[in-house]
């Protein structure tokens, strides 16, 4: 399967946050708990450079809490300070103020020093879907950022006092022009951050069926009420879906992109259970790569 998706707004996005640096004292990262790697965009290194960022694992209520805080471990020992944050809930908001204090204390206590009271800029940054608008209302406490539950909602920058002294900056999902890692963009389809119009969904359902058959296959037995075979190919296991849930059509025939899209729709609002697809690198990993 084969995923490539860059269209004009997102080269746009990158203007604008490559504009909109400048402006800010601290990057929030969002990336999606569920797969804190796939979620984050290459190319953010290079834009921000040496501007003070921290990492929000958002979606956390739907991701393995034992990976999350094994996440948030490893982000720290590369320098970054990391939360877990469930804007859908509303959890960690007290946390995440914390933490763009205490990144910017320095900025602040000099300024202060000098009788300047500092009014702190912080610009949330992410790919498309990831919660960044809806983290923003929650810190806020009222719906001012366009959110949405797909890609592609927020377009254009704006400014949003949170506080007397605490602006944040929402910017559009920005993804990068091509997908080295085919995992990582498949991933990327599985928890929504592609739009569904360009993707298979019946092709994403099988794929997501034979990762859960490998990794986690209790998923597929609690929510689609049977124990997936080894040998079972994810048509198979779409079919069999199908049989077991009632999605059948007229003469019995199995209602395949009814259950695909219902899969795909589970599987990301965590009715299949609260699943992190990835782990943070080993330590022997990263001297690897660093040699």
């Amino acid at each position: 399967m084969n995923i490539q998706w860059y269209p004009g707004h997102m080269a746009k996005a990158r203007r604008m946050l490559t504009e909109s640096v400048k402006l800010v004292d601290v990057v929030i990262e969002m990336v999606d708990a569920r797969a804190p790697a796939a979620t984050r965009n290459p190319d953010f290194d290079a834009i921000f450079g040496a501007k003070p960022r921290v990492v929000v694992l958002n979606k956390a209520d739907l991701a393995d809490s034992a990976r999350t805080k094994a996440w948030i471990a490893y982000y720290k020992k590369q320098g970054m300070d990391a939360i877990s944050f469930s804007a859908n809930a509303g959890k960690g908001v007290k946390e995440a103020v914390a933490l763009v204090e205490r990144v910017t204390r320095p900025t602040v206590e000099r300024l202060k020093s000098k009788g300047v009271n500092k009014t702190v800029r912080a610009m949330i940054v992410g790919i498309p879907n990831v919660g960044k608008s809806t983290f923003i209302n929650r810190l806020r406490g009222t719906a001012v950022a366009k959110a949405g539950d797909k890609p592609g909602v927020t377009r254009g920058k704006q400014w949003i006092i949170v506080g007397p002294y605490l602006e944040f900056l929402d910017t559009p999902g920005m993804l990068w022009p091509k997908f080295e890692d085919k995992q990582a963009a498949q991933r990327l389809a599985f928890i929504g951050s592609i739009r569904n119009e360009i993707m298979d969904n019946e092709a994403l359902a099988m794929r997501l069926l034979e990762f859960l058959r490998d990794e986690m296959p209790g998923a597929i037995e609690a929510r689609l009420k049977f124990a997936p075979e080894a040998e079972m190919t994810g048509g198979q296991m779409l079919e069999t879906a199908c049989r077991k849930r009632g999605w059948i059509l007229s003469g019995a025939r199995p209602d395949i992109e009814r259950a695909a899209s219902l899969i795909l729709d589970e599987f990301r609002s965590g009715k299949m259970g609260r699943i992190t697809m990835e782990t943070p690198p080993r330590e022997e990993e990263n001297h690897a790569q660093g040699d």
